[in-house]
């Protein structure tokens, strides 16, 4: 008898948090502030392979993670290379075939410096990633500053990404 009103008290709570939050629309990441998880360690053959020290190189820089068969990816590559004449723009191709993945590279262009593949997936599960693209900023000492789900695209990648890029690359001078 009092399951059904205590259940919907509960949700209405969570409902109320929820809409209480800064960004609602933000999946808030449990990385921020701390280095960044370790990255898969295979390539694509002819690409240079992502390290973890690079992620520790100075100057603040991004890792995507995307597919060739995820839309958004797609809709977001310009945007990613543009960036990429301006900073370090690290690649992990999240569960693709190398083949796929090297042809859309090769009919889109290239915007990454260097390359990881996740083609089970486990990567992006340490990194807490939900699905393609996602977009972290990490700091010169490998730090996440800050997490990107979605497309860098439109008002999202105006309103949202580009100010928390351009704060950390004034906390790092550059």
């Amino acid at each position: 008898m009092m399951a059904p009103p205590l259940i919907f008290a509960a949700l209405a709570g969570m409902f109320l948090w929820g809409m209480g939050r800064e960004d609602p629309d933000q999946l808030p990441s449990s990385f921020i502030g701390r280095e960044a998880p370790a990255l898969p360690v295979t390539t694509l053959p002819g690409k240079t392979r992502l390290t973890d020290e690079m992620l520790r190189q100075p100057g603040v820089k991004l890792v995507n993670f995307w597919a060739s068969w995820c839309p958004p990816c797609r809709a977001e590559h310009p945007t990613l290379t543009a960036l990429s004449a301006e900073l370090p723009v690290y690649g992990v191709d999240l569960k693709d075939p190398e083949a796929q993945a090297i042809a859309f590279l090769d009919d889109h262009g290239d915007p990454f410096h260097a390359i990881a593949t996740d083609p089970n997936g486990r990567g992006a599960i340490d990194w807490g990633v939900t699905a393609p693209p996602e977009t972290f900023i990490i700091d010169g000492e490998g730090r996440v500053l800050y997490r990107f789900a979605g497309p860098l695209v439109r008002e999202d990648y105006t309103n949202r990404f580009l100010p928390e890029l351009e704060k950390a690359r004034a906390a790092e001078g550059n």
